[in-house]
């Protein structure tokens, strides 16, 4: 198996660097023919591994592939650590992105950067391949900075756009955040375990979580805490939890196959990911677990308020992104692993739908994203239609969906973790989640109704050239609307309570929610049947409802109640002001400080005072010094006997 995982993750990164280097020479067609294949290839030996490990009754392999440093026995190396719950990131991971490149033939047919796009796109696989194959935190790290490289390459794709470069700029400021506490919580790990291999520092966390460390003079710290809470900061920049969310709304303004690729199956899933596979860690830790699920909550209730309010139809699937990963974050922080990793593979399959089917509107639309300028397009384009509608009731967790399983049990796994006498803040993330239901369903169905559906908005122009998508864009979105459908149906049972991850995901028996709700599990059919039962299923029937109401019924009222609450609409629309606290907040005041070290420091100091005073008494010096070259010859006498009269003041003097 192991020149398959070497296939796996170097095939993606072989074809990035044909199309990116030889892509004049290859053309359009070799370029996509080869980064397809590529991805296609990593996508069938992947399943083919998820295979062995499920089905076949395959042992996890943890193999070392390249070692290329030892400094006082600390190894740095390159290697693969291959269990269940690498398995099936990887099979989501290449399956979506192979989805995502077929799409991109129709999506950028026109595109000058053509060649330049399927290189990224596939150099983006191979790094979230590396990430979630990696057996140590050093590739991890590697894997983990490569995916935000290529997402600040693909996020200002279009660079000659001012919005673009400004969205790529943010989102590596912010990730860099992130990024710093992660690579603290990494070299703490190695300072308490001497080690970058996940198996010896796992083994040692009963250790680490008996010492303490002082953070602060006089403030000691649990070791463990500490590095779970500094692992997760990293989480929150790259799965944009709150506060560092910022930069995902922005990232639409790359090229939407990026846009579905970045929030369903790769950079956003890293942090959600790293939190699963360091659950040995964070099991040792109650005290970072509560701060998991207090962010998680934040992110997927006041985020998705936010998609309420939001006119660009990317934007609004966006919003739902973060939203639905603060519903996984929840799940991390109530140990709920397994249904973390479980919603976050159905969220990827309507997620990328949603995403594409977006996409195939603003073909049509002439690349027009404004839902308000819409309307009426489910008769010119029914395949996107349908597929699209797919993905907005598996978003809302409509019974029989992948989302209802996914979800519904996330819930009911945050609801439970009271059990074991977690506290008020389980069941105040529990509220949040449950309330971020009908908020899903409304936000989702608004945009829906206001694209397919009521008056069309269009002008005439745009409403002649209507007409649905080729086939290399609605082949992907029946690929993507088959699995968020019916995915849940099969893997529900196997992944939540059948023990699917086997040891790749530890829990400790006193917080095991999904154990104690599999005590109760009549399979998906018993699920299904009691989901007029649950407030989750009413709460986004009443979302839908209200969606119904306000924009097919009376499309007149969102206008009215906007005018009467300004100040909230106002609050949303402004994303809470986070964006004028960092940039009118942080950066002005980053960019005032850098003004004044320039102006006093560089031009006063060093060029004024250093540089130029140095220079400038130099000259005076000379200017005076030029008055005493006289040429006559008393001047000269008269300079020698006041000079040997000084001479011979100082020799009687210090005699």
């Amino acid at each position: 198996m192991y020149s398959y995982y070497l296939t796996i993750v170097l095939a993606p990164l072989f074809a990035a660097i044909v199309a990116g280097l030889f892509g004049h020479k290859i053309g359009r067609k070799g370029a996509h023919s080869i980064t397809i294949g590529a991805v296609g290839l990593s996508c069938l030996l992947s399943f083919y591994v998820l295979y062995r490990m499920y089905w076949g009754g395959a042992e996890p392999e943890n193999v070392s592939a390249y070692t290329w440093a030892v400094s006082d026995g600390l190894r740095m190396e390159i290697g693969f650590l291959v269990d269940r719950l690498t398995a099936l990131m990887m099979a989501v991971v290449t399956f979506v992105s192979l989805m995502v490149h077929v799409y991109t033939i129709g999506y950028m047919h026109d595109d000058p950067g053509y060649q330049r796009f399927f290189s990224y796109i596939s150099l983006f696989t191979f790094s979230m391949l590396m990430l979630v194959m990696s057996n140590n935190f050093l590739q991890l790290f590697f894997g983990w900075e490569a995916v935000g490289l290529v997402s600040y390459l693909l996020i200002g794709f279009w660079f000659k756009r001012e919005t673009a470069i400004f969205a790529n700029l943010k989102a590596f400021l912010v990730n860099r955040v992130g990024d710093f506490g992660f690579i603290l919580g990494i070299a703490a790990v190695v300072m308490f375990t001497g080690s970058l291999d996940y198996v010896a520092v796992f083994g040692q966390a009963e250790e680490v979580a008996a010492q303490s460390i002082e953070v602060f003079p006089g403030s000691p710290w649990n070791a463990m805490t500490l590095i779970c809470i500094l692992l997760f900061i990293g989480a929150m920049g790259k799965s944009a939890q709150a506060p560092l969310h910022v930069w995902l709304p922005d990232s639409m303004e790359g090229p939407t196959p990026i846009s579905a690729l970045i929030h369903a199956a790769t950079m956003v899933t890293a942090g959600i990911f790293m939190v699963a596979r360091m659950s040995p860690l964070y099991e040792f830790s109650t005290t970072a677990l509560a701060v998991v699920i207090v962010i998680g909550a934040i992110t997927a209730f006041f985020m998705g308020l936010l998609g309420i309010v939001q006119n660009d139809i990317k934007r609004v699937v966006a919003y739902s992104t973060l939203s639905q990963l603060g519903y996984m974050t929840v799940a991390l922080g109530a140990s709920a692993y397994g249904a973390a990793i479980f919603h976050l593979m159905t969220h990827a399959f309507f997620k990328a739908l949603l995403f594409l089917g977006a996409g195939s509107v603003i073909i049509a639309m002439h690349h027009e994203q404004d839902i308000r300028k819409m309307g009426g397009i489910r008769k010119y384009m029914p395949i996107t239609y349908w597929t699209s509608l797919i993905g907005s009731l598996a978003l809302i967790g409509f019974p029989g969906t992948a989302g209802f399983f996914s979800k519904d049990l996330l819930i009911e796994a945050v609801r439970e973790s009271h059990w074991h006498g977690a506290g008020a803040v389980y069941w105040i993330a529990y509220l949040s989640v449950l309330l971020g239901v009908f908020v899903t369903a409304l936000y989702s169905f608004r945009m829906f109704f206001l694209v397919f559906h009521g008056e069309e908005r269009m002008d005439k122009e745009t409403r002649s050239h209507l007409h649905e998508t080729p086939w290399v864009v609605t082949v992907p979105l029946i690929m993507l609307a088959i699995p968020s459908l019916v995915i849940g149906w099969y893997t529900v049972g196997p992944v939540l309570f059948g023990g699917f991850f086997g040891d790749a995901i530890v829990v400790d028996p006193g917080r095991d929610v999904l154990a104690h709700m599999g005590e109760h599990w009549h399979g998906p059919m018993g699920l299904l049947t009691h989901a007029w039962q649950t407030p989750v299923f009413w709460l986004a029937m009443a979302g839908l409802a209200t969606a119904v109401y306000f924009y097919l019924l009376r499309p007149d009222l969102p206008a009215k109640i906007k005018a009467k609450v300004e100040g909230l609409y106002n609050l949303l629309d402004r994303k809470y002001y986070f964006d004028d606290l960092y940039i009118k907040g942080f950066a002005a005041w980053g960019r005032g400080i850098g003004t004044a070290l320039w102006k006093r420091g560089d031009q006063f100091l060093i060029d004024g005072v250093l540089v130029n005073g140095t220079a400038n008494s130099v000259g005076k010096l000379a200017g005076v010094m030029r008055q005493l070259q006289s040429g006559y010859l008393y001047t000269y006498a008269f300079a020698m006997i006041i000079g040997l009269t000084m001479f011979l003041g100082w020799l009687i003097w210090f005699r």
